[in-house]
């Protein structure tokens, strides 16, 4: 019969080699969905409803990241950013010019007859 010899601290001594295991933990993808951005340009800044169409593709993208499939959020993500980027210079855009058309905001004074 063989026995074990017991170490001072009460562990086993074995002659078996030592093994590891290595559990690789795959950290979650960040992937953002641009939501509050498009919501903002379809409320005010909704220039050829590309406000609209961005908050659609943002919707798809948080879908698509519910699910899983970070590699269509990625895709729709950055199709809902670049028509927010458009959204919002072309909103500013109209924004400054539409301000220096005359009577914009009301400012314009009748002729008084």
């Amino acid at each position: 019969m063989m026995q074990n010899k017991v170490d001072v601290r009460g562990a086993l001594l074995s002659t078996a080699p030592a093994t590891t295991t290595v559990i690789n933990v795959l950290e979650e993808t960040v992937v953002p969905d641009h939501v509050v951005w498009s919501l903002f340009n379809t409320i005010f800044l909704n220039s050829f409803c590309l406000g609209f169409v961005a908050f659609v593709y943002s919707v798809k993208a948080r879908d698509r990241k519910m699910v899983g499939d970070l590699t269509g959020a990625q895709s729709f993500a950055s199709t809902a950013r670049c028509l927010n980027i458009w959204a919002l210079v072309l909103g500013i855009i109209s924004i400054v010019c539409g301000s220096r058309e005359p009577g914009w905001g009301g400012t314009e004074l009748s002729p008084v007859r």
